[in-house]
């Protein structure tokens, strides 16, 4: 599906095999956010994740801040 723009957010839901995956990509992408300083609002639900990226500091909109997170995110997957 890959990630969505709407409203000021870019948005992506990222389904894995249980909730020890899930959990396990979240402590990635909280250490991604660390070290760009750019932090996601996100949601667990078992062994789906759904992270929103929006520059808060712009007025809530999709900056290239939040691209440049998205792309890495994705590239933890491959």
């Amino acid at each position: 599906m890959g990630w969505q723009e709407a409203d000021g957010h870019l948005t992506q839901e990222f389904e894995f095999a249980d909730f020890s995956a899930a959990f396990a990509f979240m402590t990635r992408v909280a250490m991604l956010a660390e070290q760009h300083g750019h932090h996601p609002d996100w949601s667990n639900v078992y062994n789906r994740v759904r992270i929103s990226l929006t520059t808060h500091d712009d007025g809530n909109v999709v900056t290239d801040n939040d691209r440049t997170m998205a792309a890495a995110i994705d590239a933890l997957l491959r």
